[in-house]
């Protein structure tokens, strides 16, 4: 082989080494989601909502005053 071929052999091995490398180093995908956690509807909300319904039974009464 003349020395004109191994260096041209030489040289598109090494840039293909280059193009591939980052295609090889890449990570791993996460996994995937697991199921979603449930959020409790607790004393919070409810009293929330009972607060709403006075609030509204009050404006109602003040309205036919």
């Amino acid at each position: 082989m003349n020395k004109s071929l191994l260096f041209t052999i030489c040289l598109f091995l090494m840039l293909a080494a280059i193009l591939l490398a980052p295609e090889l180093s890449q990570a791993q995908p996460p996994p995937p989601p697991g199921k979603p956690q449930q959020t409790p509807i607790d004393g919070g909300l409810g009293l929330l909502a009972a607060a709403g319904g006075a609030y509204a039974i009050k404006k109602l009464r003040d309205r036919k005053s």
